[in-house]
């Protein structure tokens, strides 16, 4: 009778792993994924936003190789040359293509709702991130929407969308913060190609190059009390249209 309960267990415990398996082969979480989808997915999104691209990483491959046959070829085992070709090639290839991955991401999203959370992703990539960020804490009707930034450079709220229509907006959600955070600076950042504005490619990088203000011990306290801020109000709405999602490039944006 144990004998058969074992067989039973043993058979469900397998189809299980099974399920499981199958599940996380057509996972569309990139946690799920291993690097060859992770590259391919990458690919494929370049590809899509400038086919001419596809052959610019031809070259960051193809380029190595060939210059590694010909040291070897000029100062040694040729063999030597073509495997340290190879090596470079493979190293260039992945640059190029996180480089593209980005590009791809700005171009993609350009103009929509939203497009600001593409560098915001960006920013927060990585296995440790210093920076995190909460998207539309505030919106309205017509797609503007405010994103939040926590992190060493402190709070900063980012605008996304008609400068006209966000300024209250702005004023409105600064002022909030600052009566809870009363000991923290607010900053207010508007993403957009005016003059005033930051452009979203550049963005994460403005971002990254604020004075550091917060440690980590700081940061930390300061996301709690913003819990606390979010729990007195009810989510925004999320702005209509397509959301960024970069499920799958972040490996390849951070240049892993």
């Amino acid at each position: 009778m144990a004998s058969e309960r074992a067989k039973e267990l043993a058979a469900k415990q397998k189809a299980e792993a099974k399920a499981a398996k199958l599940a996380k082969k057509n996972s569309d979480d990139p946690k799920d994924w291993g690097t060859v989808r992770q590259l391919r997915e990458s690919y494929t999104m370049v590809v899509q936003a400038n086919p001419a691209w596809r052959w610019l990483l031809v070259a960051s491959v193809a380029g190595p190789i060939v210059l590694g046959f010909v040291i070897g070829w000029l100062t040694g085992p040729w063999l030597y040359g073509i495997v340290l070709g190879v090596l470079l090639g493979i190293t260039v290839f992945l640059f190029v293509l996180g480089r593209l991955v980005k590009l791809a991401a700005y171009k993609r999203y350009e103009g929509q709702p939203g497009q600001a959370q593409v560098a915001l992703m960006m920013l927060t990539g990585g296995r440790k991130p210093k920076w995190s960020y909460t998207a539309a804490i505030a919106a309205n009707r017509e797609g503007d929407s405010i994103h939040r930034v926590i992190g060493p450079g402190g709070l900063i709220l980012i605008g996304d969308g008609n400068p006209a229509r966000l300024a209250p907006m702005m004023n409105a959600e600064r002022r909030r913060h600052e009566q809870l955070l009363y000991d923290v600076t607010v900053q207010t950042m508007l993403a957009g190609d005016a003059e005033g504005e930051i452009p979203v490619p550049k963005l994460a990088h403005a971002i990254e190059k604020l004075p550091k203000s917060l440690n980590e011990t700081q940061i930390v306290e300061l996301g709690n009390r913003i819990k606390a801020l979010d729990a007195m109000r009810g989510r925004a709405p999320v702005p209509k249209g397509p959301m960024p999602s970069l499920k799958g490039v972040h490996k390849a944006v951070r240049g892993r």
